[in-house]
């Protein structure tokens, strides 16, 4: 499937240097703060077994970059000094790791809840029939992307055969009872597939849950929808049709102040597959590494780059978070984070 659908060869090959980093950086979104960390999200890697037009990491098939067994260890070591409660495992494919399994297992074994941000066509690829056996026995909670309930949208922003290799990862994650045991959660993740805000999550859920369970017979648990961020490949799509500005304006003027108190940033901290820190996934896309109180007032260019071994010793709260226009994204509406909506 084209990386951008209806764009012109050329234009495909320009989205690759459009980027929309340098218009984000100045911004008069409001000045925020941490509060207690208790999520540790860590990106394992950009290799993935899909092309995704609304992914913000740019993974696929041909993206070598991996956390290393030495940054896994040192993941282990932070969640056990800081007492973190939540592992939320993200790529790529978080699972194409070689170190997936024991990280994993070991989280599992302090009592850390673990994520597995899983984009279900990976439980049918070769060499991965493992994987939902392994998921159901160590607890791990699933959140699955899935953009739609119908097979040409997902088509159209995942590729061809991606709908059907979905249910076929649904159903097998049912059969262990994922989304039907209250031990084992299944929740999925919709994007838009274009440059509009999600509907309402709770209405959307209900004619998900609907449809998914009439037509294939799978259940899940709980709809999480996210806006898509301008930035990365949906970003250069933007860019590259024209749109960026009108998507900015719609997101900017859709902001809702009562989305701030619940920001996902404010206790998590994203890791990327070096074990660099940043405030969020997305800031991690866009190279804006996470601050200190020293580093307040320093570029984002010029602040250094703090890593997971800082987290053995330095408590982050109350530390300021680096911000763009990006971030409208996540107040915009009923408001978006990892974990669905921010608003009812």
């Amino acid at each position: 499937m084209p990386l951008l659908a209806g764009i012109p060869g050329k234009r495909q090959i320009e989205q690759h240097m459009l980027d929309t980093r340098p218009l984000l950086l100045e911004t008069e979104f409001p000045a925020i703060r941490r509060a207690t960390l208790t999520t540790l999200q860590v990106n394992l890697g950009y290799l993935c077994n899909q092309t995704c037009t609304h992914c913000h990491v740019n993974a696929g098939p041909k993206r070598t970059e991996l956390m290393t067994r030495d940054t896994l260890d040192l993941v282990i070591e932070v969640l056990a000094k800081r007492g973190i409660a939540q592992l939320d495992l993200t790529g790529g494919a978080p699972e194409m790791n070689p170190g997936f399994r024991d990280l994993v297992a070991r989280a599992s074994s302090l009592g850390v809840a673990v994520t597995d941000r899983c984009n279900l066509t990976i439980l049918t690829e070769p060499g991965y029939e493992y994987l939902p056996g392994f998921l159901a026995e160590h607890g791990v909670a699933v959140t699955a992307s899935l953009p739609c309930y119908s097979e040409q949208n997902v088509a159209e922003q995942r590729g061809k055969g991606v709908f059907e290799a979905s249910v076929d990862g649904l159903r097998l994650l049912n059969e262990l009872g994922y989304g039907r045991e209250p031990a084992l959660s299944l929740d999925l993740v919709y994007n838009p597939n274009g440059a509009f805000l999600p509907p309402s999550q709770q209405s959307l859920e209900a004619e998900y849950k609907a449809t998914l369970k009439d037509e294939y017979g799978v259940d899940f648990n709980n709809l999480l929808t996210i806006t898509n961020m301008p930035i990365s490949r949906f970003g250069g799509m933007l860019l590259a049709k024209g749109e960026f500005d009108a998507y900015m304006t719609l997101l900017k003027s859709h902001f809702e102040s009562a989305n701030l108190a619940h920001l996902m940033c404010r206790s998590l901290v994203s890791v990327d597959w070096r074990g660099y820190l940043y405030d969020c996934d997305f800031n991690q896309m866009l190279a804006l590494p996470m601050l200190s109180a020293a580093s307040d007032k320093v570029l984002a260019s010029d602040r250094p780059r703090r890593h997971l071994k800082d987290l053995l010793h330095h408590d982050i709260s109350g530390q300021p978070i680096t911000v763009g226009e990006h971030c409208f994204g996540c107040t915009a509406g009923q408001g978006s984070s990892c974990g669905g909506s921010l608003s009812a």
